[in-house]
């Protein structure tokens, strides 16, 4: 059958990422970045381009407010870039890469951003090398597989990255550096404007640098000078930033000094400015002869010396990659690196020939017509279609979303005569990681709430975790132990508050919800033990935990006065760091977010409907509703605040790693709020949160692993993390339990209400 051309397959982009450098910073980088978006946008005035721009923060640029800055060596930067990215609705990625302008070894954060997006990448390749170190290889391999389809500027790049690499052919275009589109113009018609009238302009232009090689044409002016008296090699161009930062103008010190020490002074000139582009244009077309004199083999692209070849200059230049490709078929001349004698010799033999100047001149900009940024417009446009075009739109997969049934199967798998381990790799238990009572608290719990399961397993499980909650027990510093290595000694005397909190949580439950008179007389009689120390732990979540274990407590026993004291006094302090991290934007209780965020506001409407407060009930459902919406992919789906979010004052949660227990948590608050507050909206969130176990999620990737009672432990940009560790496991299983209580409450409401009653999905 025969193909369809490209543009028939796929549409014009409609929104595109690019990422590089950017104007105002002064580099080549920036400049030819900044160029690429406006080609774009005039060749696609349709096309939506955000702009990324790397900032080192050195030079205390103010970008427009159109260019979004990311901090080079703030990795959290990266991820809520690539964040922005993805929210933004971009259809691809179009990157500028260069070793030096990302942050990290050979500049690895850059895949920090990539492996969090799942966007078909563009890669433009500024640098590539057969002697790249190894950071470097490691970097460009990473980014070489990640990519989509692949730009460089010289034919030698595609062929480095085919032998070295192993990159596929088909995904590599060669795509010349764009240049401006002028009419020629005589150099003689522009030399005036200069004051260089009567003279022969040898130029050199771009930032001023090592590795530009300036010093060997100086020492070849000696001898043009003596053939050409009135030659004149001008030096075009500021002072690189970060030489500057590093030497001051140490480097054009030295190079003037050695003009004047060969006697050759007044015939070299340096004009020591930033030169905007129809500037640059204006001086190029003022000289006869451009000279890229670099020293640096690997070099592949040299934007001056494309500049130079669209406005038909004749130019001389060392061997590096782009210069031997873009000046053969004589286009320009060519000699060795560093040999100021045969630089002298050749441009001589140019400008004692006007007929031989004029005919380098045609043939580069005949060429140079080529090169035209609209051309490259209009071909890095059908790269992007291409990458498009194997990269097809997210496609949700048909799935069904019902309740799984509770399934203790892995949670036991990771138990043993102790209690439960902590970790697993895949699905066997890792021992040498031992036991925690947070993960024995959450196990306990669990074997209150399913339903379906063997009474004498049940009770067999039940003793066991009560055992390991018994023994955690430490009097005389009234706290809870948390770790326990595997061979059951304990790694410390009183554990986080936050476990501690959990624990009696655990033990609310379990007086509330134990099938068995044992395992509930055995709570009661700790949980009035532990009360009172842990009325004075000052960490919210571990008030919210205590809070939400007195809450069970008081559904069993409304009569237990210091029960409804504590959790009164601790709804009053959770309630009131409100007032202190309120800020227009961020209706939370700290400055940051954490892990099992959606406790803090289920804790205030658990304690709110005990205490018949409806200011606090307000509260919890204000705050809830908030941390609801940040916890939303653009489509309406769950996305759990990512553990790289953990820390970042009064910033937007960044999308990985997500984790079961926030779901699990969101399933919880959300029911919580139904229950004092019957508004479909909290039926729908409970939904949305525990669909993100099934597959309803950013990446579309079930958690849950239903034959098996499973669930994998998170989210990452790259798929998800196949270990099944105890939270996780405990978090499905909990969830599950959950969602069949709202079902069955649901339900009843159905009956009483045929017409009003919201359903589960």
């Amino acid at each position: 059958m025969k193909q369809r051309p490209l543009d028939t397959l796929v549409t014009n982009p409609k929104h595109i990422a690019l990422i590089g450098n950017s104007m105002p910073r002064r580099c080549g980088i920036a400049t030819f970045t900044t160029h690429c978006h406006d080609a774009l946008h005039e060749a696609y005035p349709e096309m939506r381009i955000d702009s990324y721009a790397m900032d080192d923060g050195a030079d205390g640029i103010v970008y427009p407010a159109a260019i979004h800055a990311i901090a080079r060596d703030d990795r959290a930067a990266y991820a809520e870039a690539a964040a922005r990215i993805e929210d933004g609705g971009a259809q691809a990625i179009w990157l500028q890469h260069e070793f030096g302008i990302f942050g990290g070894p050979a500049g690895e954060m850059i895949l920090h951003l990539l492996e969090r997006t799942r966007l078909p990448l563009v890669v433009t390749l500024h640098t590539i090398s057969e002697k790249a170190n190894a950071d470097e290889k490691r970097v460009l391999a990473a980014l070489l597989r990640r990519a989509s389809q692949i730009m460089v500027m010289a034919g030698q790049g595609r062929r480095i990255l085919m032998e070295s690499y192993g990159v596929d052919e088909a995904i590599i275009a060669v795509i010349p550096h764009g240049v401006p589109d002028r009419p020629y113009i005589a150099p003689a018609a522009m030399k005036p404007t200069f004051g260089w009238d009567g003279r022969k302009i040898i130029l050199t232009f771009g930032l001023l640098a090592p590795d530009k090689g300036i010093d060997h044409m100086i020492r070849a002016m000696p001898a043009i000078v003596a053939e050409h008296p009135d030659a004149r090699y001008v030096v075009l161009g500021a002072t690189h930033p970060n030489l500057i930062r590093e030497q001051g103008e140490a480097l054009r010190h030295g190079l003037m000094q050695l003009a004047q020490d060969l006697g050759v002074g007044e015939s070299v000139e340096f004009i020591d400015r930033y030169v905007a582009q129809e500037d640059l244009l204006d001086y190029l077309q003022a000289a006869d002869i451009y000279v890229t004199p670099y020293v640096n083999p690997a070099q592949i692209v040299s934007g001056t010396l494309s500049y130079a070849i669209g406005m038909g200059k004749p130019v001389l230049s060392t061997p590096y990659v782009q210069a031997v490709e873009i000046l053969a078929e004589e286009r320009g001349v060519v000699v060795p690196f560093r040999d100021p004698d045969a630089m002298a010799a050749q441009i001589v033999r140019l400008l004692s020939d006007n007929a031989l100047l004029d005919s380098y001149a045609q043939r580069a900009y005949g060429y140079g017509r080529e090169m035209i940024w609209s051309a490259l417009a209009r071909r890095v446009n059908d790269l992007i279609k291409a990458a498009i075009a194997v990269h097809p739109a997210r496609l949700v997969p048909r799935r069904r979303y019902a309740v799984l049934p509770a399934d203790a199967t892995a949670v036991l798998r990771m138990s043993d005569a102790t209690g439960m381990l902590q970790h697993s790799i895949l699905t066997i238990p890792d021992r040498n990681h031992g036991y925690c009572i947070d993960d024995n608290a959450r196990a306990l719990i669990l074997m209150t709430q399913i339903e379906d399961m063997d009474e004498d397993l049940r009770n067999h499980w039940m003793t066991t975790y009560a055992s390991f909650i018994q023994h955690a027990w430490n009097p005389d510093c009234g706290r809870f132990r948390n770790f326990m290595g595997y061979d059951r000694r304990w790694c410390e005397e009183e554990g986080s508050e936050d476990s501690c909190g959990r624990t009696l949580w655990a033990l609310g439950v379990t007086i509330r919800d134990g099938q068995f008179a044992t395992h509930r007389e055995w709570a009661a009689r700790l949980f009035n033990v532990a009360l009172d120390p842990m009325a004075s732990v000052h960490s919210p979540r571990a008030q919210a935990f205590v809070i939400l274990g007195v809450g069970a407590l008081l559904d069993h026993d409304p009569t237990h006065v210091r029960a409804r004291e504590v959790m009164e006094d601790f709804a009053d302090r959770i309630a009131a760091l409100m007032d202190v991290s309120r800020r227009p934007d961020w209706a939370w209780f700290e400055a940051v977010l954490a892990y099992d965020n959606a406790r803090l506001p289920e804790a205030l409407l658990v304690a709110g409907r005990h205490l018949d407060r409806q200011d606090l009930i307000d509260r919890g459902r204000d705050t809830l509703a908030w941390i609801a919406d940040k916890q939303q992919t653009p489509e309406g789906y769950f996305r759990a605040v990512g553990s790289e979010s953990f820390g970042r004052a009064h910033k937007a949660p960044l999308p990985y790693d997500q984790q079961p227990l926030e779901a699990q948590a969101t399933v919880d608050a959300a029911i919580a709020a139904w229950t004092v507050d019957p508004d479909p909206r909290w039926i729908m969130l409970a939904d949305a949160a525990y669909r993100w176990f099934l597959g309803q999620n950013d990446l579309d990737t079930p958690l849950a692993t239903p034959t098996t009672g499973g669930c994998f432990d998170g989210l990452t940009p790259l798929g998800a993390n196949l270990n099944q560790g105890a939270e996780s496991l405990i978090a499905l299983q909990l969830a599950s339990c959950a969602m069949k209580r709202l079902s069955q409450s649901l339900s009843v409401v159905a009956e009483r209400d045929p017409t009003g009653a919201p359903a589960l999905a």
